[in-house]
């Protein structure tokens, strides 16, 4: 029952799926194909506690008192640099600090949407931007996915059809590089594409890049902000390739949202940590950050194979499993007729989890796929959790009608 005085937005903030399966991953013994976390380990800690503790000690004043709404000159001008590893232009000035990009999006979404509005997602999306899509009072409105990503057929016709609704989108939020849940990558063929569609619909995108660099096979991909740095908001984080325990995100914003946003910003948070902000610049300015993500990404393709090698043996007959050139992510579609939740709890009981597929879409959407994380246990563990998921698949085969 809902209280009196809570407001109707507030029954837009639902439970995530990922966070009650993360509750079961705590399990002992339990082995994680959920979080998409990545492996800490793979960094340096040993920096990260050693600049901290110079931090405060040389800066303590400066990196422990309020800082700049927009965020540190050091951060913006590295967050440049680490743009430009991917062959994305921005300047500093556009460089809108969060503290972490799920916070950039929340902003985006307050500036950009009114409760009531619709907005544009890929099918399946992130579970974090149906939250906040959620908890604004948004419509959400899925558009067609396939091995190439968004579907620009698909994005024509629903815009065609909400525009005659009188529902004209207020924006597209897409993950153009290895997505998240499904892994896949938007061709370079379709990129103009999709800028095109949305300008002349006079929609803006917003292109989250968690995970572009997180790739051992280079590619050419333009960024959608290449294409129309005026009309696509460009988010990213030093989550996947530092810590999301640091929280430091940014927006890289056309000229007319700048202002905006700042104000936003400020009006959250008052400003994202300093002393974090200091250690993600550092660890851009000073260190070989193209090598150390390049490694860890190497790792990550390891296990990723590793996965999808234990899993070949034990998946039904019809189940599709996606092979993504990065990121953290595969995307497992069950035969016509399957349950991800029935396996889910087999699952547990073999004392393995996963993230069913309906947590990526708008509630009542989806039942038969489910997203299998690689990024953070071994493969020797990823190969065990493959043999107990097979195990699971095993049961609930037989458990159906024949």
């Amino acid at each position: 029952m809902t209280h009196p005085f809570l407001t109707e937005r507030s029954r837009g903030f639902l439970p995530s799926p990922v966070r009650d399966v993360w509750e079961a991953s705590m399990q002992p013994g339990m082995i994680s194909l959920a979080g998409g976390n990545p492996d800490l380990s793979l960094g340096d800690l040993d920096w990260v506690a050693e600049h901290a503790a110079r931090l405060v000690r040389e800066q303590g004043p400066t990196v422990l008192q309020y800082g700049s709404g927009t965020g540190t000159t050091a951060l913006r001008e590295a967050i440049v640099r680490l743009m430009a590893a991917e062959d994305v232009a921005a300047d500093p000035a556009a460089i809108q600090v969060t503290a972490g990009s799920q916070l950039a999006l929340d902003l985006v979404t307050k500036v950009l949407c009114e409760q009531g509005d619709t907005v544009l997602v890929e099918d399946p999306t992130y579970v974090g931007a149906l939250g906040t899509f959620g908890g604004a009072g948004l419509r959400v409105e899925h558009v067609a996915m396939d091995a190439e990503g968004l579907v620009p057929a698909a994005l024509e016709e629903r815009i065609r059809h909400l525009v005659a609704e009188g529902r004209r989108p207020r924006m597209l939020y897409t993950i153009p590089n290895f997505q998240n849940p499904s892994g896949a990558t938007l061709s370079e063929r379709r990129r103009p594409q999709i800028v095109e569609l949305c300008r002349a619909a006079g929609i803006p995108i917003v292109e989250d890049n968690p995970y572009g660099m997180l790739t051992t096979t280079p590619h050419a991909h333009v960024a959608l902000h290449e294409l129309d740095p005026e009309h696509v908001i460009y988010l990213g984080t030093f989550s996947k390739v530092l810590s999301p325990g640091l929280r430091v995100g940014w927006a890289a914003a056309p000229g007319w949202l700048r202002r905006p946003l700042q104000l936003a910003a400020e009006a959250t948070v008052i400003c994202a940590s300093p002393l974090a902000q200091e250690l993600a610049a550092h660890f851009v300015l000073e260190r070989p950050f193209e090598a150390e993500i390049a490694r860890a990404a190497a790792v990550y393709a390891e296990r990723a194979e590793a996965m999808r090698a234990a899993l070949a043996p034990v998946l039904p007959a019809g189940a599709t499993l996606s092979r993504p050139q990065g990121g953290f992510f595969s995307w497992l579609a069950l035969p016509e007729g399957w349950s991800a939740d029935a396996l889910l709890d087999a699952a547990i009981d073999e004392r393995v989890v996963f993230v069913p597929g309906a947590a990526f879409r708008a509630p009542g959407e989806g039942g038969g796929e489910l997203r299998l994380a690689y990024s953070f246990e071994s493969p020797e563990r990823l190969a065990e959790g493959a043999r107990r998921l097979g195990r699971a698949l095993a049961r609930v085969s037989a458990a159906r009608p024949a």
